[in-house]
């Protein structure tokens, strides 16, 4: 999971050094941009595969900065220790939909738990959205989260595996 974690964090990373690069200092997010921003989360989640989102994920990941999100992928399980194929799609569509979550429901935005749970929420669905192109993009560990949130244990799931294996 500390892979996954890395990469997305390399990724902002380097948007970051080319954002500072690229732009000057700039203030507070505005709304165009955040409506922008939880309308890719939600694209993504539909269509985590479509090459035709790459610059708006991009953007997405540069924007990303200026939004305080908690990741944590210890709700997902050992699905990254298995070496699943679309873990970097999966992982970026958490941090995503935490994003968006923070976004159109401000009044929530300080709820980690909530922004958890919204985040595993999005990252199922842009898993479901694999498999309808993908059938064959299986993983065990993602297929028992999606029983548990059948089951409507989800929130119960991440809070306790936030609780084990997550700062904050």
């Amino acid at each position: 999971m500390k892979t996954a974690l890395s990469l997305v964090l390399a990724l902002v990373g380097m948007c970051a050094g080319s954002a500072i690069q690229q732009q000057p200092q700039r203030g507070p997010s505005t709304p165009e941009e955040r409506r922008r921003f939880a309308a890719i989360a939600h694209r993504m989640e539909e269509a985590p595969l479509d090459a035709s989102l790459r610059k708006e994920r991009e953007w997405g990941l540069q924007w990303l900065i200026d939004v305080s999100v908690q990741i944590c992928t210890a709700p997902l399980g050992d699905f990254m220790s298995r070496k699943y194929r679309y873990s970097p799609e999966i992982v970026t569509q958490l941090t995503f939909s935490s994003g968006a979550f923070i976004i159109e429901h401000p009044d929530e935005a300080g709820d980690i738990a909530a922004q958890r749970l919204a985040g595993v929420e999005g990252a199922l669905k842009a898993y479901q959205s694999i498999l309808k192109t993908n059938p064959s993009a299986r993983s065990k560990p993602l297929d028992d989260l999606l029983e548990i949130q059948r089951q409507g244990k989800l929130a119960e799931h991440v809070r306790e595996s936030a609780a084990k294996g997550c700062k904050g």
